[in-house]
């Protein structure tokens, strides 16, 4: 793979607490990297709650950071935890704030999703909901493969690492699947 071929990845977590299973494995996927994908992290922390009236006041330096990144990036992995069968709340708010115009960043950026979950379904049905607002924001979804993390607890340990060989290669295939797919983008 040769230089024109490297992707910026930048890959976004949809939890905030420090022993999040969705952040822990945004940070696998950083380690899996496939050769020619660099994965770097976005921090939705300090995005404040979207109001129209601060929106027209401009938008906050932490929007403003994401929707740099998000524009500077080749690709997106969104990781998502779910919560009351859809996505969290800070998740969704970060992508309103993002989709503001001028210039929305996520229109025809390639984009790959995967959640962790305590439960058996593993996020599928927050995937579900969040593949919908991606499609109305035109991003370029990867449909295949689906990574659904469920009894999440029993894969990771204490410290956060994913101790599971089969979820690893989950990971591996949909960021080969990731690279392969904003390659053939380009």
């Amino acid at each position: 793979m040769n230089d024109t071929q490297q992707i910026k990845v930048l890959g976004i977590s949809g939890s905030l607490r420090r022993a999040s299973f969705n952040t822990a494995a945004l940070r696998e996927a950083v380690r899996l990297a496939p050769a020619g994908m660099q994965i770097d992290i976005a921090d939705i922390a300090d995005i404040p709650l979207y109001n129209e009236d601060v929106y027209a006041q401009g938008f906050p330096p932490a929007v403003e950071r994401l929707r740099q990144q998000i524009r500077a990036a080749d690709a997106l992995l969104i990781v998502t935890p779910e919560y009351n069968y859809s996505m969290p709340g800070v998740l969704k708010n970060a992508i309103d704030w993002v989709s503001r115009p001028p210039d929305q960043p996520f229109a025809g950026k390639p984009a790959a999703v995967m959640g962790a979950s305590p439960g058996r379904l593993g996020t599928a049905r927050a995937q579900y909901h969040l593949r919908q607002s991606m499609v109305f924001l035109d991003l370029l979804l990867l449909n295949k493969p689906e990574v659904m993390i469920g009894n999440a607890g029993q894969l990771f340990d204490d410290t956060g690492a994913l101790t599971d060989e089969a979820t690893r290669g989950h990971i591996r295939r949909l960021l080969e699947a990731l690279r392969d797919w904003t390659l053939r983008l380009r």
